[in-house]
Order: C-alpha cells, then structure tokens, then sequence
C-alpha cells in the first residue's frame, strides 16, 4: 500500500494548538465560536492545499458555522480534523468527525477546568491568602495559566498521535471519561459548598428542666446532629437552581442573598 505523503508536521499541530487561545476573539451569538475555529486551523489548512485554492476556499467556507466547546479540549479537536484532511479524507467526514467531538469534549473540559482545577486551585490559594501569604493570589493566576497550557500542549499532542485511525474506539470510550470527569467535578463542588458556604441558624429556646436549672437548646445543634451542613447545602442547592433553571444573572444572585444575609441577621434568625 503506497503511503501518502503527508504536509504537516508536529509543530504545525502545536502551533495550531497554541492557536486556540484566540477561540474566543471573535465569538458572536450568530456562529460562537465559528469565525475563531477557521482563524485557528486557518495556516495549516493553507499549507494543506497550498497547491489547490479551490479546495481551501471549499474547506475554509465549511468550518464556518455554528461552534461552541472548551477552550481548554480545542486542540484535541483541531489535531484531529487536519490529521483527516491531510490525509485526504473527505471535507463533509471530517465535519462530522468535528461535531461529534463538540458536546462530549465540552463536558469533559468545563468538568476539568472549571469543576475541577479552578476551584482546587482556589481553595489551595485561598487558605493560603487567609493565612497571610501575599503571593496567593498571583500564584493562583500563574498555575490556572500553566495548567490550562499543558491541559491544550497534551490534547494537541493526543490528537496529532490519534489520527485518524482510533476515531471509532475513542468514541466509545468519551462517554466515560465524561462520566467519570462529571464525578469528579460533583465532589469537588460538594466539598466546596460545605467548606466555604456559611450558614448558621441563631435562633434557640431555654427551657427549665426538673431540678430548675434553665436550659438553653440551639436550632443549629439540633440540625447538625440531623445532618451536618445541611443549611449550606440547601442554600447551594437553591442558588444552582435559581441559576440552572431560572436563569438568573450573578448580579441578581448576589443581591438576593445580601439582602437575605442582612434581613435574617436584623431579625435573629441567621447568625
């Protein structure tokens, strides 16, 4: 079997994958992420078909449409639509190939990065921040920066490796990367909410047992022998919902709970 001669080279997928930083410049509510998608792919697909301009034209005109992932998963996709092209599969297979990755490797990504990594890292430079480390916050931006270059360096080079050839096999396996990714995320955010969410209920009663003595119960020992945490959960709980659901704005949010913050502890209700 004759081997095709092959136009691009490593670098030019990690070049491509560097590329993805600008995913977001030019984003608009009618394509998303699509004019940005063809400005990132859009030198290796010129050297691709540099002999050919009818079929850039083609090819260019097909990657502007309608896009929307993680920033952070770009290159695995990026990678593995010019490995297709260059090895000269079709434009409308490779199209597929691109959107059948979008939603699973969105997923996989927000799980990661946002669930994940971010508020790891905060909570790290956060306590550090309380125990009076000034460097915290910088430190904080500097690894979010580093990591999320290395997760975009290891899926450029994972896709460039992949190729064409395990497409079928990976699909089946994103599924549970999902999952497990999604897992992951759900106790990170769990412990996050019952860590940092405060909530304490300040209302108690006295009561005179039979010797005479007063006794003084608290509602909040009451609930934290029923469930520990339980009002910072439910609390979390509520404001997902109200931003899951009833899609309010975090300006919105944050007015809501200052006012109940403020109204509970005018009226003794929340410590």
């Amino acid at each position: 079997m004759e081997s095709k001669q092959l136009k691009l080279e490593k670098k030019d997928y990690m070049k491509t994958a560097l590329r993805s930083y600008f995913l977001q410049n030019a984003f608009n509510y009618n394509s998303y992420q699509g004019v940005s998608y063809l400005y990132v792919i859009l030198p290796a697909l010129k050297k691709i078909y540099k002999d050919d301009p009818e079929k850039l034209r083609e090819t260019a005109s097909a990657n502007i449409e309608f896009y929307n992932t993680n920033p952070q998963m770009l290159p695995f996709i990026t990678s593995m639509q010019l490995a297709m092209y260059d090895n000269g599969e079709d434009i409308e297979d490779a199209r597929s190939i691109k959107m059948a990755l979008m939603g699973p490797l969105s997923g996989i990504g927000d799980s990661i990065a946002q669930f994940g990594i971010a508020p790891l890292l905060s909570t790290i430079f956060a306590g550090l921040a309380l125990d009076g480390l000034g460097f915290a916050p910088m430190g904080f931006w500097l690894s979010m920066v580093i990591s999320m270059l290395i997760i975009k360096i290891m899926m450029g080079y994972l896709g460039f490796k992949l190729g064409t050839s395990v497409i079928e096999t990976l699909s089946d396996k994103i599924s549970k990367i999902s999952a497990a990714a999604n897992i992951v995320g759900v106790t990170v955010i769990s412990g996050l909410a019952t860590t940092f969410v405060k909530a304490n209920i300040a209302i108690s009663y006295s009561s005179k047992v039979e010797s005479g003595e007063e006794q003084v119960v608290a509602l909040q020992d009451i609930l934290d022998k029923i469930m520990p945490k339980l009002l910072p959960v439910i609390l979390t709980i509520v404001v997902f919902y109200l931003i899951k659901k009833k899609n309010w704005s975090t300006y919105k949010l944050l007015i809501l709970l200052f006012l109940i913050g403020i109204l509970s502890s005018v009226l003794g209700i929340l410590a």
